[in-house]
C-alpha cells in the first residue's frame, strides 16, 4: 500500500471529511460482468454439436471401419451405428486435454489424441468434411478454454492461479513468503502510524474542549451517562499495545527467517527426488509405448512409404515373427513324430528304376501340356532360367555378392531396385548325400508336401491341372508384422533335362515356378499383397566315380548337387535394409531345412530316378 495515499486518507478521516461511495461506474461495472457471464453460462448451455459417420481405425484384422460419431457436451463419442447410438456409446473422448491433428499426407484422416495414449484415428469421406471437423473440433477447444479461464477470474480471488505449486523460483516459495510478510509487517508499521497521528489529533480535540470548560464549575456532561476519561493514558497504553503486536510479529519473521534454510534444503531434496522420478517415470512411459506400438499397431505402422516405424524396429518385428512361426513348425512337426501320423501322399510313387528303363515316359517333358495356352510362356521361361542357373558367379564381371557361406552352402546376391522396390536376384549352391535330383525336386514340386517345409505357407490351392508335371497354384503366405499379408500367383513345372549335362552327371531335373496373372485369381481375403516371382531348382545325380552300369545303388553313393536362382518383387514397399538383412537370415535356413526334409523323407524308400 502507498504510504503517503494511507496517511492522506488518515487526515481526511481526522477533519471529519465522509468518505464517498462507491462511483456509480463501478456499479455499472459489475452490472455488465454479471451480464458477461450469464451470456457466457448461456453459450455454454447452448454447447456445440456435431455428429455423422466417420471411418475408424480399429485394428489390423478389420482395418477401418464406419462409426456414428457425436460431439456433445466436450465429449466425442462413437457408436456402431445411428440406430445403437440409444444404447450406450462404445468410447468416449473428452475434449478438454485432447489434441486434434490433421494428418499430414493423409487428406481424408485426423487424430484426436490424449496424452499420447488414447489415440482415435478418423477418416472422412472428402477433404472438406474432414477439414470441417478438425475447425469445429478445434473452435470449440479454444473456446472452452477461453471459457475456462474467465470463470476463475470472475470469482475475484485475488490468489495468483499458480500459488499451489511450490519451487525455488515461483510465488509459493519461502523465500518470497517471508518477503512477502516483511512487506505486509511495513504496512501495519505505516497504519500505526496513522493511527497515531489520529490518537494525536483526538488528543487536541479534547484538550481543546476540556479548555473551553474550564470557566464551568459543573464538569463537562457527555450524555448516556458517559463519563470523562484520561484520555492521554488511553492512548499510551494503545500505542504500547500496538507496539507489542509489531514486536511480536517481527519475532515470528526472525523464527521464519531461521527456519528457512532448513525447509530450503528440505524443498531441494524432495525436488530432486521429484525430478529422478520424473526421469524414472518418462523412461518407463517410453517402454510402454514401444511395447504398445508393438502389441497394438496402429495405421501408422503399417507397411509402406509413410510408415512411422523406424528400419531396425520393422527387422526386429519381423525376425520375431519368422521365429515364432518356425518354433510352431518344429512342434508340430515333434507332435507328427510322437503321434505316428504319415502324411506322405504322393501322386508319383517311389519306385526303383533300373538301367534301362523309363517309369511314366511322358512325365517330365512336358508332352500333356503342349497344347495349352500357357505353354510357349512356360517352355520360353523353363530355358531362359535353366540358361540362367547353369552360368556362374564370377563371369564378365557380373556383380554377384557372397552373402553366406556355410559349408556346402553358398549363396550370392546382386543389390538391384526397381522403382524404390528391392529386386535382388539370389543364387544358391548346395550339395546334399543320399538323394537323387529327381526326389529333390519331386519333393519341391509337390503340393502335398509344401506345408512340411515352408514354414511361412498359410494355404495352397491348385488351380488348375494343366499337365501332371504343370500345375497352376494360388499360395497364401502368413502375415508376419509390421510387414502386409502377401500371396502369388503362379505356374510350377518340373522338366527332365538330357541335354548339356556336366560331366558324371547321371541325370538333372529342374522346378520352375513363374508368376502369371493367366487365371486373374483374387486373393482369398482381398486384403493381400501380390508378390512376383522367378524361381528355379536345378538338380543333378552324381553317381561315384568308377560306377559300372547295372551296379545296384544304395543311398550312400547318391550326390546330388543343387542350384536355386530366385528373383522376388515383394509387391509393395519395405525397408531395403530390413528387406536385405531378412534375406540373408532365412535364405540360408530354408535351404537347410528343405534339403534336410528331403533326406528325411527318402532315407528309407527306394531310390527314385
Amino acid at each position: 500500500m502507498d504510504v503517503a495515499s494511507t496517511s492522506n486518507a488518515g487526515e481526511s478521516a481526522s477533519a471529519s471529511v465522509p468518505i464517498s461511495a462507491s462511483p456509480p461506474s463501478s456499479n455499472e461495472a459489475a452490472a455488465g460482468s454479471q451480464s458477461d457471464a450469464s451470456e457466457e453460462e448461456e453459450y455454454l448451455d447452448n454447447s456445440i454439436e456435431l455428429r455423422g459417420y466417420l471411418s475408424k481405425w480399429t485394428n489390423y484384422i478389420y482395418g477401418w471401419q464406419p462409426r456414428y460419431i457425436v460431439l456433445k457436451d466436450g465429449t466425442l463419442s462413437y457408436y456402431k451405428s445411428e440406430s445403437e447410438s440409444d444404447f450406450g456409446c462404445r468410447g468416449a473422448i473428452s475434449l478438454t486435454k485432447a489434441t486434434i491433428k490433421a494428418h499430414e499426407s493423409d487428406e481424408l484422416r485426423f487424430d484426436v489424441v490424449v496424452n499420447n495414449l488414447n489415440n482415435w484415428c478418423l477418416r472422412a469421406e472428402t477433404s472438406e468434411d474432414r477439414m470441417h471437423w478438425v475447425e469445429v473440433l478445434q473452435l470449440y477447444k479454444e473456446d472452452t478454454g477461453s471459457t475456462d479461464t474467465t470463470s476463475l477470474r470472475r470469482h475475484g480471488s485475488t490468489m495468483s492461479l499458480q500459488s499451489n505449486t511450490i519451487s525455488l523460483t515461483s510465488g509459493g516459495s519461502l523465500k518470497k513468503t517471508q518477503r512477502n510478510l516483511r512487506e505486509k509487517v511495513g504496512e501495519l508499521e505505516t497504519f500505526k502510524d496513522i493511527l497515531f497521528g489520529q490518537i494525536e489529533t483526538l488528543q487536541r480535540y479534547f484538550d481543546a474542549c476540556s479548555e473551553l470548560n474550564k470557566n464551568n464549575a459543573q464538569p463537562l456532561d457527555l450524555g448516556d451517562g458517559l463519563k470523562c476519561i484520561d484520555f492521554k493514558g488511553e492512548s499510551i497504553t494503545f500505542r504500547a499495545t500496538t507496539s507489542g503486536v509489531l514486536t511480536t510479529l517481527q519475532h515470528c519473521l526472525e523464527i521464519i527467517a531461521e527456519s528457512d534454510d532448513s525447509w530450503k534444503r528440505k524443498l531441494e531434496r524432495e525436488i530432486d527426488k521429484r525430478r529422478r522420478s520424473e526421469d524414472q517415470s518418462k523412461k518407463f512411459k517410453e517402454e510402454i509405448e514401444k511395447m504398445k506400438r508393438l502389441s497394438y499397431p496402429g495405421p501408422d505402422f503399417e507397411e509402406g512409404p509413410h510408415s512411422t516405424l523406424p528400419e531396425d524396429e520393422f527387422f526386429d518385428a519381423v525376425e520375431t515373427g519368422l521365429d515364432k512361426i518356425e518354433e510352431d513348425m518344429q512342434l508340430r512337426f515333434k507332435l507328427r513324430l510322437q503321434s505316428q501320423i504319415s502324411q506322405t501322399l504322393v501322386n508319383v510313387p517311389h519306385e526303383a528304376v533300373a538301367e534301362g528303363e523309363e517309369a511314366r515316359e511322358e512325365f517330365g517333358t512336358g508332352a500333356e501340356a503342349k497344347s495349352h495356352a500357357l505353354w510357349p510362356e512356360i517352355d520360353r521361361v523353363c530355358k531362359e532360367q535353366l540358361h540362367y542357373a547353369r552360368e556362374g558367379v564370377g563371369q564378365d564381371g557380373n556383380g554377384w555378392q557372397i552373402f553366406a557361406d556355410e559349408g556346402e552352402i553358398k549363396m550370392y546376391k546382386r543389390e538391384e531396385e526397381v522403382n524404390g522396390l528391392v529386386m535382388d536376384p539370389l543364387k544358391a549352391y548346395h550339395t546334399v548325400q543320399g538323394v537323387t535330383a529327381r526326389e529333390m525336386c519331386h519333393y519341391f514340386f509337390m503340393p502335398e508336401f509344401r506345408n512340411d517345409w515352408e514354414t511361412t505357407l498359410e494355404d495352397c490351392t491348385i488351380l488348375e491341372k494343366i499337365s501332371a508335371d504343370t500345375l497352376l497354384f494360388l499360395q497364401t503366405h502368413k502375415r508376419i508384422w509390421p510387414a502386409s499379408q502377401r500371396d502369388a500367383q503362379f505356374w510350377s513345372h518340373m522338366r527332365k533335362i538330357t541335354d548339356n549335362l556336366e560331366d558324371g552327371a547321371r541325370d538333372m531335373w529342374v522346378v520352375c515356378n513363374n508368376s502369371t496373372e493367366y487365371a486373374k485369381q483374387e486373393s482369398k481375403n482381398g486384403k493381400c499383397v501380390r508378390i512376383f516371382l522367378t524361381v528355379i531348382l536345378a538338380c543333378q545325380t552324381h553317381l561315384p566315380e568308377g560306377y559300372v552300369k547295372g551296379q545296384p545303388l544304395n543311398r550312400e553313393d547318391l550326390t546330388c548337387k543343387i542350384t536355386y536362382c530366385s528373383v522376388v518383387n515383394p509387391g509393395g514397399w519395405a525397408p531395403a535394409s530390413a528387406l536385405r538383412a531378412v534375406y540373408k537370415r532365412e535364405y540360408p535356413k530354408f535351404l537347410k531345412r528343405f534339403t534336410g526334409y528331403v533326406i528325411d523323407q527318402c532315407k528309407d524308400k527306394p531310390i527314385m530316378f
